[in-house]
């Protein structure tokens, strides 16, 4: 996010030639964007697998659904990211009329498939909240994630075949902060009351 919105990089499927243009024009932040969006779902992917290690919550049926959905949620941004990679060598001529058509269907796809992620995300969210021991106050903060992560989820749906702006499409990123923040605060809670932690 840090890197995409000020950069103008969020590849918006509804004007490919502009993106196209984009990526050329900064293929190294385009790729660093990259680096850091898979190390992204590679955690989400890693904590997938220790959850479903660590099923001692009362409700283990919930933890090992919140545990699918964030491996396949990883998965669909991994998938998500494939796309956007191959608009890196499609933008090596960014006039090519070819390139262009291409580059509509590969950025249409990737947008659906992080879309995807986004609701197995938000999903997984949920599930969390309601099947891990927490204090109410996080839990409820968990519920209220989920359904911001939702309604960033919906964002793309409301504006038909037209595309997503670039305005609403950033709102869907800050939309899913709310996410990212409780699952820090989650993976703090859980490291730091784990007895058999490092210290």
């Amino acid at each position: 996010m840090a890197v995409v919105v000020p950069s103008g990089l969020t590849l918006n499927p509804a004007d490919p030639a502009a993106v196209l243009a984009a990526v050329h024009a900064r293929v190294e932040l385009h790729l660093l964007e990259l680096g850091l969006d898979v190390t992204g779902w590679l955690a989400l992917l890693a904590a997938a697998l220790i959850m479903v290690s660590r099923r001692t919550a009362p409700r283990p049926h919930l933890v090992t659904l919140a545990a699918g959905l964030l491996a396949c949620a990883g998965v669909a941004g991994l998938l998500h990211d494939a796309g956007n990679l191959a608009l890196t060598q499609l933008a090596a001529d960014p006039t090519d009329p070819t390139a262009t058509a291409v580059a509509w269907a590969v950025l249409l796809t990737a947008k659906w498939t992080v879309n995807l992620a986004g609701l197995l995300w938000a999903a997984a969210t949920l599930a969390t909240a309601l099947g891990t021991p927490l204090p109410t106050g996080l839990r409820r903060a968990g519920v209220v994630a989920a359904m911001s992560g939702l309604a960033a989820v919906l964002l793309p749906w409301t504006t038909g075949t037209d595309g997503l702006p670039a305005t609403l499409e950033q709102l869907g990123y800050a939309l899913h902060l709310p996410v990212m923040v409780w699952y820090g605060v989650l993976g703090w809670r859980l490291v730091h009351d784990d007895p058999a932690a490092p210290a």
